[in-house]
């Protein structure tokens, strides 16, 4: 099992950097072309958090996905580049990452005015569940990842989400460092929803894509994409949401996406 056989390589006693492979490296750069864009020291932080990252979250291909290096790889990388500077455990909450070779159904329950749930299957790109799993569509990750000033990044978008679960509820306010951290937060975040939902009702076309509008951990995920992959544009039309992303990823892409 190829996950199994880089989680014991990575799990052992010799240091990442001796570990990680040129080839890997050399995939990064292809699959990852962001990762090419990374200062070097940062390059060799995410190293260690995808080695870590590896060691505790399994992978699974499904639906007849046989997975890879690459494939994991990728996943890997995308995803510890939200948390390159946490330390411990790079998603506390998850245990599984599961592949799909392209979209992928998934049950939706609706509550409707009268009470009545009811079920409609939807497909799917990605999915984040609160049970501890992430779900892509390998097809939907390697686009994402070669188009990296599209601003759309499925494993951003939903490794957002697991980052917003952490504090226990999915509502566009991840975990933060104190009161005072979460009070500028929801300020400035309510602030700049309530206009950005102004903004799409009227038909007005922003950096943010629509989808933001959906509810405030949509627009939370939507604009984390944004964030890495059109950093100047957010910085230009939404400063202040652009400074509390930038806090709370101990990141600014604008070095190195000028």
């Amino acid at each position: 099992m190829i996950w199994q056989k880089l989680k014991d390589l990575f799990g052992g006693e010799a240091k990442v950097a001796e570990v990680f492979q040129e080839e890997w490296i050399a995939l990064l750069k292809q699959n990852v072309p962001l990762y090419a864009r990374l200062p070097e020291e940062l390059r060799l932080r995410l190293h260690e958090r995808i080695a870590h990252f590896i060691s505790t979250v399994r992978f699974e291909g499904c639906g007849g996905l046989e997975l890879t290096e690459a494939m994991i790889l990728t996943v890997a990388a995308q995803a510890c580049l939200l948390v390159v500077h946490r330390e411990g455990k790079p998603y506390p909450l998850l245990s599984a990452v599961y592949l799909y070779p392209t979209t992928f159904s998934s049950v939706r329950k609706r509550v409707g005015a009268n009470g009545i749930i009811t079920e409609g299957e939807v497909r799917r790109l990605g999915e984040s569940s609160g049970w501890g799993t992430v779900v892509l569509a390998w097809d939907s990750v390697t686009q994402g990842a070669r188009h990296i000033d599209d601003g759309d990044n499925v494993t951003f978008h939903e490794f957002a989400h697991q980052l917003d679960r952490e504090d226990g509820t999915t509502d566009g306010a991840p975990a933060l460092a104190s009161g005072a951290a979460y009070r500028t937060w929801s300020r400035v975040f309510h602030a700049n929803y309530a206009d950005f939902l102004q903004q799409t009702e009227e038909g007005r076309k922003t950096v943010l894509d629509a989808y933001g509008a959906t509810n405030p951990a949509e627009f939370f995920a939507v604009a984390t994409e944004t964030f890495f992959e059109k950093p100047q544009q957010l910085y230009q039309e939404r400063p202040d949401l652009y400074k509390e992303l930038m806090k709370f990823y101990h990141l600014d892409p604008r070095e190195w996406m000028g």
